[in-house]
């Protein structure tokens, strides 16, 4: 068994799920995200591209409806042990197949939680889904009910986040010596990404980001590279990955003397970064950390260049990308608590001078405020 935690803690999380089912009249809970069925059973795999199902019932009984690939993944990488195959062809319906399962465990008439907000419940497989179950069970959108319980860290899981932390400052350590003019993108995406794997990590959730030139101003993935330039820019987003944990940072570097409105912005981000940190307390809400963000930028003159998000919570997350639940965003009201991991990232970009600074990195929420997780500085990287 490839499990990454142990029986007792799988257990001890589907226990305070079944918990949190009950104090909302749920009577099972339908799981669709990826996310949530690794949290709970160890399950690893990207079958979820498919219709995939976890029932997990308010008594913990638990069955997985999935395609034959995945099979052996589940049996060698959960604890699930009732594992159900719905058969390709071209009038399959493994929504009503997931109906009869539902029949064989009393869900008939009863209340269930659905995770909708899921990459693999796609739109078309979520009508089918309310299909087949019409007038069988009552559906109630619980999304967030396992999200809200994976905010918040175990010690086992912050060990993860730990070693992901390593990893990303691995990542940035590969590439900062191969950041000068005539150097090639791909080149330093291939050291970032192989620090990583050499000291064990998994693939990110989402693609390493990197820009130069006017693509330094981009906070998305885009593919083609290009040759820097001995004046030039060049912004990265990566995350160091263990076990699908994540640990994020940011960074914009610069070849060439810095024009000093790009020092500047440096200088502002570096304050912006530090005060969003420092309200990352026990008590404060993810709202209250985003206006340390947007009063720091407006009151420089940013207010125009900046983003409407900081950042966000990080975990155990799978492909198409990185960022968790919660968000850091003006009047979000979910509360900052011990055991979080948050990724702030700063981002102002001028395009009307096409000057670019970002900076970011992962901390983890204490009992008196945040742990940065990254051993490297925030200097002005400068090459």
């Amino acid at each position: 068994m490839a499990l990454h935690f142990t029986r007792e803690e799988f257990a001890a999380r589907r226990a305070r799920v079944c918990r949190d089912m009950e104090r909302e009249g749920l009577d099972g809970m339908l799981l669709f995200r990826q996310e949530s069925m690794y949290y709970l059973t160890g399950y690893d795999t990207f079958g979820y591209v498919f219709f995939q199902c976890l029932y997990l019932g308010g008594d913990g009984r638990m069955t997985l409806l999935t395609r034959a690939p995945d099979l052996r993944q589940a049996q060698e990488t959960s604890v699930i042990e009732d594992i159900r195959i719905w058969v390709d062809r071209p009038d399959a319906e493994p929504a009503r197949d997931l109906r009869a399962i539902l029949k064989e465990h009393g869900c008939q008439g009863k209340r269930l939680g659905v995770e909708y907000e899921a990459y693999g419940l796609t739109a078309r497989n979520g009508k089918r889904l309310e299909a087949a179950l019409d007038g069988f069970a009552i559906l109630s959108d619980s999304s967030e009910l396992v999200t809200r319980q994976r905010a918040v860290k175990s010690e086992a899981e912050i060990g993860c986040v730990r070693c992901a932390a390593g990893f990303a400052d691995d990542a940035l350590e590969a590439a900062l010596p191969l950041v000068r003019p005539g150097a090639f993108e791909g080149e330093i995406l291939a050291a970032m990404q192989g620090a990583v794997f050499r000291g064990g990590g998994d693939y990110p959730g989402n693609e390493f980001i990197i820009g130069s030139g006017p693509a330094a101003l981009l906070c998305r993935y885009q593919s083609g590279r290009r040759h820097l330039d001995a004046d030039d820019q060049l912004t990265l987003e990566w995350a160091g990955v263990d076990r699908h944990y994540h640990a994020a940072m940011m960074r914009t570097l610069r070849l060439g003397p810095p024009p000093a409105a790009q020092s500047e912005m440096f200088k502002v981000a570096s304050d912006a970064l530090l005060a969003v940190e420092d309200a990352l307390r026990p008590g404060n809400s993810y709202g209250t950390a985003f206006e340390a963000h947007a009063r720091t930028l407006d009151g420089a003159g940013y207010a125009a260049h900046r983003m409407n998000a900081c950042g966000y919570s990080l975990g155990a997350t799978f492909s198409p990308n990185w960022m968790d639940w919660p968000m850091l965003y003006h009047a979000n009201p979910v509360e900052i608590v011990p055991g979080m991991v948050i990724f702030v990232h700063i981002i102002i970009f001028d395009s009307d001078r096409g000057l670019a600074m970002t900076l970011g990195r992962t901390s983890l929420v204490g009992r008196n405020g945040a742990e940065v997780l990254s051993r490297m500085p925030l200097d002005f990287t400068l090459t």
